[in-house]
């Protein structure tokens, strides 16, 4: 068994991972919060305790760390003896926690596609461009390494797992489906990241579609669902880290991601795409100063994690898969609602971030009990997503599904058949 974790990044998604660690530190052992700005993490560990969320009495620790430092990230997973290193920063800093855990034998989990500053939508499969290329060296060197391990991705290709190995004979598209439809009050903030949120939608769209890549403008394609819970939405074709990869390892035809986005979002973000605030490239004013103009603009939003106490509301995130089963035609929705309220009671943070942030740990859970210790590198569509899924729910995050025979809760006892495989590793 792997124990003790060091959990890299003090945003949102950060601070669920480290409550949730917390909560199961009897499994996981030692957990360590690590950031540039030490504070962040000390003020998480003041509400862990606050809450009084550890398990049992332990290690709750914060410490600075630049993890685009290699060195600086292997002499810290040595310090702290963590075996699990969940990288819940920027998506920037992938590839350095990643190469720091090959060398010292950590697992490694992280919740998003690795970023390049300067680029924005890359020519799929874009994990090629940089995760995929380390699958040897994981391999020879037996080095677990979990690849989106969020909600989208994450979650969403566990339910298309699932299906594709328990329910359906054969799945002719996946379309995956992600609405807020909470509040936070504020004129105009991002859930996360902005500099990450934007970078999705100012570049190609890109889709699986008749089994090839297809390119699309954001906001171009849109479709309308009637959505348990949170009723009647309107979605918008978006280019997404689990397309990438479900494309590779499901034989289906058709991917799509699809997010819900208000009025309100899609006029701000269109001035600010139009005037040029949205650009990852630099410019420099007439006082000779070099900026970048993304990075303004997410310097003067709202703090993602400041949203929490006023958020309500709930999400929707699910798979709507088509396909055949037993002979006859299927469809089958396998989704989660969360509440922004609900979240922040438990962890201070609103839903956007707990539903990526309790995977993560649910993944680190199983690899410490050698479910999914697999000493390879992995997207979760190619690991068990039944485990997954029912750890899941016991942390927060319960599964519905909605098929012919009606709308109800998940239970594993219902998809223990095997149907068809996931592909092997391209």
């Amino acid at each position: 068994m792997k124990k003790n974790v060091l959990i890299i990044g003090a945003g949102g998604v950060a601070q669920v991972a480290a409550f949730k660690a917390a909560m199961h530190n009897d499994v996981l052992g030692d957990i360590h919060i690590a950031s540039r700005t030490v504070s962040k993490c000390e003020a998480i560990i003041a509400g862990i305790l606050d809450k009084k969320a550890l398990k049992r009495p332990g290690v709750l620790a914060a410490h600075a760390l630049d993890a685009l430092d290699v060195a600086a990230t292997k002499a810290l997973i040595a310090q702290t003896k963590s075996q699990i290193v969940i990288n819940a920063g920027s998506a920037f800093l992938n590839m350095s926690v990643l190469q720091a855990c090959v060398e010292t034998g950590a697992a490694y989990i992280d919740t998003a596609i690795h970023e390049e500053p300067g680029k924005i939508c890359e020519t799929p499969p874009w994990y090629g461009n940089y995760e995929w290329k380390h699958r040897d060296s994981c391999e020879r060197k037996g080095v677990t390494a979990i690849l989106g391990a969020g909600f989208d991705p994450g979650v969403v290709n566990a339910y298309a797992a699932m299906a594709a190995r328990h329910y359906f004979d054969s799945i002719a598209s996946i379309d995956i489906i992600d609405v807020n439809a909470g509040s936070h009050g504020r004129y105009f903030a991002t859930n996360f990241d902005p500099e990450i949120n934007f970078r999705e939608f100012t570049g190609t769209v890109w889709s699986w579609q008749n089994s090839q890549w297809t390119a699309n403008a954001m906001f171009e394609v849109n479709r309308t669902d009637d959505l348990p819970v949170v009723g009647n939405h309107t979605t918008y074709l978006t280019g997404h880290d689990e397309i990438h990869s479900l494309s590779a390892n499901l034989d289906v035809p058709d991917i799509r991601f699809w997010m819900g986005f208000g009025e309100h979002y899609i006029n701000v973000f269109t001035v600010l795409k139009n005037l040029g605030l949205l650009s990852e490239q630099p410019v420099t004013t007439a006082e000779g100063v070099e900026i970048v103009p993304l990075k303004v603009v997410k310097a003067v939003l709202p703090d993602p994690v400041s949203l929490a106490p006023d958020y309500a509301g709930k999400t929707f995130i699910g798979d709507l898969i088509v396909g055949e089963r037993d002979g006859e035609a299927a469809e089958l929705l396998v989704y989660n609602i969360c509440d922004h309220e609900e979240t922040y009671a438990e962890t201070n943070s609103q839903a956007i971030s707990y539903t990526a942030g309790v995977p993560v740990v649910a993944a680190a859970i199983l690899i410490a009990k050698g479910v999914w210790d697999c000493h390879h590198m992995a997207n979760i569509e190619e690991l068990p997503p039944l485990p997954f899924i029912e750890l899941i729910g016991e942390m927060g995050l319960p599964t519905r599904l909605r098929d012919a025979k009606g709308d109800r809760a998940f239970d594993p006892a219902e998809f223990r058949t095997e149907r068809q495989k996931t592909k092997s590793r391209a």
